[in-house]
Parts: structure tokens; sequence; C-alpha cells
């Protein structure tokens, strides 16, 4: 039975364990694949929690943002700004040494020809790109691997001819927080560079190369996420890449873009496009820009890409596999421990390496271990309520078996008495007189009863004084008292139970059916070392006292009956009494007996009638 029962047990939890690569490997396909799921809700603000855990980056030095700024909109009249005062900006910067220029603006309408001619002519005279947008439909699938618009907003031709394009759309949460800056687009006129790539190339003087999943730069090769997306790591708050107003470069104050990208955006308030990110509520997108552009020119993008998703899998899966199987497996609060351990430990790793810019999922290991592993609980906890409740029926059984105080020892340690142990210990046997004509009167059955009768009552006087009854003898028991543990209390115990046994048997057998005149309960008690042992066979065993003893105890029975006394006591009982025989009364007689058996006479103490002893049990009290 037990082996089915672990078998069972075993097979449960090799379902349960195939379950958890289930459930974690649905998540992680779709982590795999770049879809979408519910674990992208727990990432994010995981996300944003470890870029701030990991502080601002110092300001690039390859990248400064010319700023349409509250100032510069109040100087020049409104905006937008005039295309001539544009055109203007765009020399300026140029005159400051800046190394190339890319415009965050969207130029698409025209004016006067004369203002576009002349915007056209300062584009240029500097390696310019100017930003296009998408419009996206998620209805079209991307054939290419890349977003694919499903309409552009472009440059007027006369821009186009002038600059480089690059499409400054960016990827973003459900928050609206930027993670990713695609670097390549689908669009109607074909593949298209993203407006951050552009700019690089311009400002190297040569091309990036894309390979599957890196950028290489003249600078850094940088790894990129899946469909050549780049994932961002904002470098800090607003401001945090140096910033010169426009108005400020016009006035020819221009001298932070020498050797740098300048870009130009709208930073006035109430307009433009602006974004959230963890370290400012309210980011113009020109900033955003302007850090992935750091990001690909200095290295310090995130990186996730398919090596560190795969990782992210991994560890999902094995998370929420190994947790399932140690709280499976494993005591319940140590399995707990230790899969809640594992999946902490993963989430401290990923706090610790997002510093170091490798971008782990944080989210999915919790999304894909923790409902396993709390289904896993919980079963667990049904499984011991049963397994608990079986011992507790054991136990219980047990005890029918086995003395409550012994049973209670066996379930507590279940080596007890692997080796004997010599004890000091009374030991007190009871047996009735005149049982075989009784039996032989009542028959088998009403016999039954009469000895269940008399059994209860040497229980309970005996229990009641902490005593175990170790065997039943047909008409009589064996009892012993400082068992499993003595007392100081011990053999007032003792014999305060042989008076109590004394006068309730007596008073059972007057009234009990089959008694008759001739009906008589004998006891001898006696004190000394025994030895406490189990014996047996190893897959049957008893637990019982022995010695010589034991014998001389129950030699008293007969010595009780050779003087005609109901109880028969050894001087080695009386003598370890605390209070002498204070409350119990004088015995009838004081006799130097022989014992069968023994060859030395001890002195006993007999007692006709039972004597009085006291009516209730002793108070309880500590073990020594």
């Amino acid at each position: 039975m037990i082996w089915r029962r672990r078998t069972g047990y075993l097979l449960w939890t090799a379902a349960a364990v195939l379950a958890a690569i289930a459930w974690s490997g649905w998540f992680a396909s779709m982590h795999l694949a770049g879809e979408r799921s519910p674990v992208d809700r727990i990432e994010e603000p995981l996300a944003d929690l470890r870029l701030l855990a990991a502080g601002p980056l110092p300001p690039p030095a390859t990248v400064a943002i010319v700023a349409i700024d509250d100032a510069t909109v109040a100087s020049q009249g409104g905006y937008p700004l005039h295309r001539e005062r544009l055109a203007a900006l765009v020399r300026a910067i140029r005159a400051a040494g800046a190394r190339a220029l890319a415009i965050d603006l969207l130029l698409v309408d025209p004016t006067t020809p004369e203002a576009d001619a002349a915007l056209a002519g300062a584009l240029a005279e500097i390696p310019t790109v100017i930003a296009a947008a998408g419009q996206f439909d998620r209805g079209i699938p991307a054939q290419s691997g890349f977003p694919a618009t499903a309409g552009e907003l472009w440059p007027l031709p006369a821009f186009v001819q002038a600059a480089s394009v690059g499409f400054a759309n960016v990827v973003t949460d459900a928050a609206g927080t930027p993670r990713h800056l695609p670097l390549v687009f689908d669009t109607a006129r074909g593949p298209m560079p993203g407006f951050a790539l552009r700019a690089v190339g311009l400002y190297d003087g040569a091309d990036p190369v894309l390979a599957r999943e890196t950028v290489a730069t003249r600078r850094a090769t940088v790894p990129l996420d899946l469909g050549w997306n780049l994932p961002l790591r904002i470098h800090g708050p607003a401001r945090t890449i140096e910033t010169v107003g426009a108005a400020g470069v016009l006035a020819g104050n221009g001298g932070v873009l020498v050797g740098r990208v300048a870009v130009i955006g709208v930073t006035a308030t109430a307009v433009g496009d602006t974004f959230p990110t963890p370290f400012d509520p309210v980011t113009p997108g020109v900033e955003i820009l302007a850090n992935g552009i750091a990001n690909l020119l200095d290295g310090t993008g995130l990186v996730r890409d398919g090596r560190v998703r795969h990782v992210d899998a991994a560890a999902a899966v094995l998370l929420a596999a190994g947790g399932v199987a140690l709280v499976a497996l494993l005591p319940l609060t140590a399995g707990l421990v230790t899969a809640a351990g594992a999946v902490f430990l993963w989430i401290g790793a990923t706090f610790v390496l997002f510093g170091e810019g490798i971008w782990l999922s944080a989210g999915l290991p919790l999304a894909a271990a923790l409902p396993p592993i709390g289904i896993a609980v919980l079963a667990r906890q049904m499984h011991d309520r049963r397994v608990t409740g079986r011992l507790a029926d054991a136990e219980r059984a047990l005890r029918r078996f086995q003395p409550p105080a012994l049973a209670r020892r066996i379930a507590r340690d279940p080596q007890f008495l692997r080796e004997p142990v010599e004890q000091p210990a009374a030991i007190l046997f009871i047996d009735l007189s005149g049982f075989t004509s009784r039996s032989e009167e009542l028959g088998p059955l009403r016999t039954r009863t009469f000895l269940k009768e008399f059994h209860t009552i040497v229980v309970e006087e005996t229990a009641a004084r902490h005593g175990v009854v170790l065997n039943f003898m047909g008409d009589g028991a064996m009892t012993v008292f400082g068992v499993p543990d003595a007392t100081r209390e011990t053999a007032e115990e003792a014999l305060a139970t042989a008076f109590a046994l004394a006068r309730q048997v007596g008073t059972w057998l007057r009234t009990a059916a089959g008694a008759s005149g001739g009906n008589g309960v004998r006891l001898g008690l006696h004190y000394g070392t025994v030895v406490l042992s189990r014996l047996g066979h190893d897959a049957h065993q008893q637990i019982t006292v022995s010695g010589d003893n034991v014998n001389v105890a129950s030699r008293l029975m007969e010595v009780a009956k050779a003087h005609e006394a109901t109880l028969a006591v050894s001087a080695e009982l009386l003598d370890a009494l605390d209070k002498g025989l204070a409350g119990f009364g004088e015995p009838d007689a004081v006799e130097r007996v022989d014992i069968r058996g023994r060859r030395q006479p001890i002195t006993v103490a007999l007692w006709r009638r039972g004597g009085r002893g006291p009516e209730k049990p002793p108070p309880a009290h500590a073990p020594t």
C-alpha cells in the first residue's frame, strides 16, 4: 500500500512538472517570437524600476540637442519657425562646428518658394537627416521582419534632394514609455532607415552595417532585438544630454556642438510630442531620438538579443519546473523557501545585470513560475493534510494497542527504545480471584464483557496517576509507574493507584453481573530498577519491562493470597515514598516473607481489606 501511494505521488509530481513546463513554455515561445503577452504588463514596470536602480548614465560626448524651447519661440515670434529662420539656424549649427545634423521636424508642408529654397540650400551645406513618419496598421504583417508602414509622411521633395531621410517612429509600451527604436522600415518606397541609424551614418561618414542581430558602426558593434530594433537605454531625466536653445545658437552660442551630432527638436511647452520615462514623466521626443543616437554611437544601449531571450526562456522553464519539483519532493517549507529563493535570486540577477546593460526578463520567470508553484503548494498542502489525517488515524489506532503515554512518545520519537534503558520504576500487578469458575458460569461472550469492564477500571485508575498498563493477562494486568519518564512521586502514585484499584474493583465486583461471594482482588506492588525495552521481532515488537524486580512484584500477589490480604507492598516501595504512609493508613501487618525463586526474603506490608488510601488522584506534576 505504501509503495502504491509513493508511486502515485511520484506520478502526480511528474504530471505537475510537465504541466509547469507546458505553461512556462507557452510564455517562453511568445517571448522568443517577440509577441506581446501578459508578461509585458509585469516586465515593463520592473524594467523601469531596474533603470532607476541602475541610475543615470553620464552625458554622451557625441550628441547635443538644439532645442526650439520657450525662449526660442518667444524670440522668433511663435511656432513653427519660419523656414528662412530655420535655414539660418542650420547654417549657425554648421558654423558652430557640428559634424552632422538631425532635424526632428516634419517638413511636409510647403511655404513660400523662396523660404523653402533657402532651407534646402542650407541643408545641402552639412550632412543632414530630416524626419519622416510612418503610419501603421496592426493588420498588415511585416513580410521583411521589420515594421511595415500603412502610410508615410515624407518631407518636401526639395528637402529630400538636399538631405537624407530617416523615419523617427518610436516603439512604446502600453503606458507610452519608449522601449525600442526601429532601425529599418518597410515603406511604399522600399526599405528605409530609421532616423537614428541615418544620423549615425552621417556622423561616421559611412553607413552602418546591419547583420542578423547586430549593427556595426565605426565605433561599436551594437546587439539588436528582434526585427532590427534597438533596445533604448535612457541616459537620465530631461536635459541630461547637452542641450542648447536654438535662440542661443542663432546668437553665436553654439560652442557645445563642436564635433557632435546636433539634433534639432521642439521642447517648448505644449508643442511637439512628449513621452513618459522612468526619470521624467514629460520627456520631449527629440530627447528620445537623441538617446537612441547616443546608444548607437557609444554602445550604451541595452542588450536584448536572441541569446538573451533564449536565456530568459530557459530560466522561465527551469524555475517553473524546478520550483514545482522542489515543492513536491522536499518538505513543504524547505521546498517553498528554496523555490521562492531561486525565483528571487533570478530577479536579483536581472537587477545587477541591467546595470551592466543586459536586459534579462524579470517578468517572464514570475509569470511562468509563480502560478505553477502556487498551485503545487496548494496541492501539496492538501496532500499533507491527507497524510497527516492518515497518520493521526494511525496514531489513534496505535494508542488502542499501546498505552497513550508510550504512543505519544513513539509518534514523537520513532527511535524510542532502539536500545534498552535501565531506570527505577514501581511495578503493580493485579489479579481477580475465582475468575476460572466465574468464566465457566458466564460463558465466552459475557466473560468478554466482564473482563472489558475490569480492564476499563484498571486503565482509568492507572492513567489518572500517570501510570502505564503494559499488559493484560486475562483476569490480571501489569502496570508500571515512572515510564517512560520517572517523577518524584512515582512511588506515591503507584501506592495510591493500588488502593484505588482495591476500592474500585471491590465495589464493582459487588455489583457486576456474574459476581459471587468468592470474588476478590489481589495486588502486589514493588519498587526497583527495571529494564525498559522493545521485545519481539523487528517487524512486530512490544514495549515492556523486565528484570528481577518485575518477578518480585508478580510474586507479591502470591504473598497476598497466602496471608489472606488484598494488597502486598514491598518495603522498597515504602522506602521510596517521600512522606511515608501519611494519607494511606497503617498496614494490617508487616511480615518478613520468602519469595519463590529468590534466596533472600523481603519485608512486605499487608493490607487485608485494601486500606483506605487517598480518595482522589495526586496532583499532576512535571517529570524529573
